[in-house]
């Protein structure tokens, strides 16, 4: 379902400099879109643009098929509904307390103040910043004035969250946080979209990608159709993601299996061939492609135990009578993944948990899930990427638990069994509270 649309959309400011020229892009409802463009492509100028800021010189823009009118009723009720945070928090946040600045948007709505009070506490307890809520937004940090920024529009509930470079001047830990607050609002509906000129952010988080250069939006597709084609890139002036990159160079080399595109880090190491090559003896009469036997070895190429009837495919046979074997290995158990919800969050009960299933990994999504964490003095082993890195980990056999909540539990179960479902490899993974259902 089309949600958002423009129409040969053309701008241009009043000193005559044109931003946009002739952009007609399609937006479905639920997704999450991200326009990649280098700086002055005009990725800032179409979201204005789209939440009725400018008005364009040519074309028009459809919010759910109806076109765009620029009264003053009309453009209340699209701000309400398209909601943009600006790259720099600073120009969006103008309140004296953080919680004066959420309630700005609901009090303009025309709600009680009853209503207005309930709307801010349950957003500020949303984006975990219910403890510094009378605390001046100019003493905060700068991924915390973000959440205070989405905090501001995700009170108006609307169906359409465009940010500006969400990730600009975060450290890797606030810019994990503000993606997890992006993930978890798509879970529930939401239809998100950024501009970025990350081009490893683009690959691994979109649904769908518009490349912009010049004021145009020079090519649109899948993040897997977008980024393995050069001519795209090359003429946004853009570079493939770090991840394709690495798979191309491996793949040179004939160390992956078939797969088309790896999106994030467990997809490129499920793309690896499992192997364990060697060099061997091997007698005159051994041919490529034979099966041969090394009997038990042990040490280097054994550290945890030796491999019995080690059986070894023949790759390639040199002239010395050397040859290069592949092992076949013994497969491999994976560990696990547990996921406890923080808002039935016991101290006892998750002591309790991570002592009964034998815990080596824990993780938290979301800063109200650390706070309560660090809080208890709950060691945290990851604290970013914390989805990706409990898959990894459980492969290499560790039993991890992820600590969060709301809308980011569905979302870590989904992601954990969308990787299960590519690659065939089956994690056991569960909610461990008695209060939840798996």
């Amino acid at each position: 379902m089309v949600i958002l649309e423009t129409k040969h959309l053309s701008f241009s400011y009043p000193d005559g400099t044109l931003a946009l020229d002739n952009i007609s892009v399609v937006i479905e409802k639920g997704k999450k879109i991200a326009f990649v463009g280098r700086n002055g492509s005009g990725k800032s100028t179409l979201f204005l643009s789209m939440n009725g800021t400018h008005r364009p010189k040519k074309g028009e823009i459809l919010f759910h098929g109806k076109p765009m009118k620029y009264d003053s009723k009309s453009l209340r009720e699209i701000r309400k509904n398209i909601g943009i945070v600006f790259q720099n928090s600073d120009d969006q946040i103008f309140a004296p307390t953080i919680y004066q600045d959420v309630a700005f948007g609901p009090t303009n709505l025309g709600y009680s103040k009853d209503k207005v009070e309930d709307i801010v506490n349950k957003t500020l307890e949303y984006v975990g910043l219910t403890h510094l809520k009378d605390k001046p937004p100019h003493h905060l940090s700068g991924g915390q004035k973000k959440r205070v920024a989405i905090a501001g529009i995700v009170a108006m509930d609307p169906e359409v969250i465009i940010l500006d470079e969400p990730l600009a001047n975060l450290d890797p830990v606030g810019a994990d946080e503000v993606m997890d607050l992006l993930n978890e609002l798509n879970y529930f509906g939401k239809t998100i979209i950024i501009s970025t000129h990350d081009v490893n952010l683009a690959y691994g988080w979109a649904d769908y990608v518009f490349l912009m250069n010049e004021h145009k939006v020079i090519s649109e597709g899948t993040p897997e159709a977008i980024f393995m084609h050069d001519d795209n890139l090359k003429a946004a002036y853009l570079r493939r993601p770090v991840t394709l990159e690495i798979y191309e160079e491996i793949k040179r080399r004939g160390l992956v299996k078939p797969q088309c595109c790896p999106r994030d880090i467990p997809d490129l190491v499920h793309s690896l061939r499992s192997q364990q090559l060697l060099w061997a003896k091997v007698p005159s009469e051994v041919k490529e492609g034979d099966y041969i036997n090394l009997g038990i070895l042990y040490g280097d190429y054994a550290p945890e135990s030796g491999y019995e009837a080690a059986n070894c495919k023949v790759l390639h046979v040199h002239e010395d009578g050397l040859a290069i074997v592949e092992m076949d290995r013994k497969p491999y158990r994976a560990g696990s993944i547990g996921i406890y919800d923080t808002e039935y969050y016991s101290k006892d009960e998750l002591l309790d948990i991570i002592d009964r299933d034998e815990i080596e990994c824990i993780g938290a999504m979301g800063k109200r899930s650390k706070i309560l964490a660090e809080g208890d003095e709950i060691y945290l082993h990851i604290t970013a990427g914390v989805v990706d890195r409990s898959i990894l980990n459980s492969l290499a056999g560790q039993r991890c638990l992820i600590l969060t909540n709301g809308g980011m539990v569905g979302h870590a179960l989904e992601r954990i069994k969308d990787y299960m479902q590519k690659s065939g490899i089956n994690i056991p993974v569960t909610v461990v509270n008695p209060n939840q259902e798996s």
